[in-house]
């Protein structure tokens, strides 16, 4: 790759391409039916891509007043929507410590509750604020982790309805999926039975509750059940959702390479000397390491870079700040080229799923993995956008023909 003029790429970043995200996001909705909305899933910095670059991305997409909604983990990062301009709903999935129902009641956050104690407490939360408060209930069909037992339904479904009064408002029930990016999905459909099941013979209320059961691999392989709402995550960002889902890349990891040396046989490199010579070889450093998400299973793995269109091997363990690659069969690379760890580079293309693969994990980790060391940069195509100082628009310059999202129009820029 050419070396591109921002201080941004000193070192080493990760490249964001917000049109391949709304890309995926249309694939998502496609699957779902013309009148679908989403829940995009912004936790965990929206798997380790930004959580207000990819939110402010996603507004009014496809249509004015989409997404449905945006889900998070915690209280804290609604909290940050809010504070990023976004006035509409937001979803908080895990179940929530119990000192933070007040503030997420102020916020006008919306919390998913798994027992009565959560209904009760939201309830008492709505009676001090003086006005009512949505919750999404979940049902768990056998993920296990949270949500009222789907067996049980006739044994709280009246209770939870009794406890929340005129202070709750009971805006929509969901599950979770276990299994549903696995290559056989026999459990899922079990599942789906007993979200049927569970789902009739809950209390007849007005208006119905809204349903939804879609994580991104039951939006993609089985079109949502039928549901019109859907939560997708990991398939937004370029990671697959099991067999047959084909994402566009979102997400680029690059690095420089600072350094080339001549090896003999017999030099070593690497922690524990991993790696030696078995001849004349030519090996390169890159500004990279563990300390930037990158992990040290990767060279076991046997991990690999492309360096001016050739894919060559990592060498050596991955160290916090260096990786060490073998260059012998790029004998055009320079220091200051540009490698790809992760991501598309010319006709080459190393996905998160492969690196998640030779690490014996999966991509969610390996995203959510990249810490706050690189520097995320913003594409919309071939034009670049950047934050305010206060992470809450976008700003770029205008004579570099760069793309501007969700500045005011009297707002001047250089």
């Amino acid at each position: 790759m050419s070396n591109p003029p921002t201080t941004l790429r000193a070192r080493a970043w990760v490249e964001v391409r917000l049109d391949r995200l709304r890309a995926n996001t249309l694939t998502a909705l496609s699957a779902l039916g013309a009148d679908a909305r989403l829940v995009p899933m912004v936790k965990a910095e929206a798997y380790g891509l930004g959580l207000e670059a990819v939110s402010l991305a996603l507004r009014d997409f496809p249509r004015e007043g989409d997404p449905w909604a945006f889900g998070v983990a915690a209280v804290s990062e609604g909290l940050r929507l809010r504070d990023s301009g976004w006035d509409g709903r937001v979803i908080v999935f895990s179940p929530t410590p119990s000192g933070e129902y007040r503030s997420a009641g102020e916020a006008g956050l919306t919390l998913c509750l798994s027992d009565l104690n959560a209904v009760r407490r939201l309830a008492s939360v709505a009676r001090d604020l003086g006005h009512r408060i949505p919750f999404h209930l979940e049902i768990d069909t056998g993920m296990g982790r949270s949500g009222f037992p789907w067996r049980d339904v006739v044994l709280w479904g009246a209770e939870v309805v009794g406890t929340m009064g005129d202070q709750l408002f009971w805006e929509a029930t969901f599950t979770h999926f276990h299994s549903a990016d696995e290559p056989d999905l026999a459990s899922t459909d079990r599942q789906w039975e007993r979200w049927c099941e569970a789902v009739s013979r809950l209390p007849a209320l007005e208006p119905r509750p809204v349903e939804y059961v879609a994580n991104s691999a039951v939006t993609l392989r089985r079109g949502g059940y039928g549901c019109a709402l859907a939560r997708p995550g990991i398939f937004l960002y370029g990671g697959r959702a099991g067999a047959g889902t084909e994402p566009a890349t979102v997400a680029s990891v690059r690095a420089k390479l600072v350094l080339i040396r001549r090896a003999e046989a017999g030099d070593t490199v690497g922690y524990g000397a991993t790696w030696t010579a078995k001849g004349d070889e030519v090996w390169g450093t890159l500004a990279i390491g563990y300390g930037d998400g990158i992990p040290r299973a990767l060279s076991p793995g046997g991990g690999q870079v492309i360096v001016r269109g050739h894919r060559v091997p990592i060498i050596g363990r991955v160290s916090m700040d260096m990786i060490t690659i073998d260059l012998t069969t790029a004998p055009d690379a320079e220091e200051g080229d540009i490698a790809t760890l992760i991501g598309l580079d010319g006709a080459e293309e190393i996905t998160v799923d492969e690196v998640a693969a030779r690490c014996g994990t999966i991509s969610y980790e390996i995203l959510t993995g990249l810490t706050s060391r690189l520097p995320r940069v913003y594409l919309d195509g071939e034009l670049e956008v950047a934050f305010a100082s206060n992470n809450t628009i976008y700003r770029a310059a205008r004579n570099s023909g760069a793309l501007v999202l969700g500045l005011p129009e009297t707002d001047d820029i250089d």
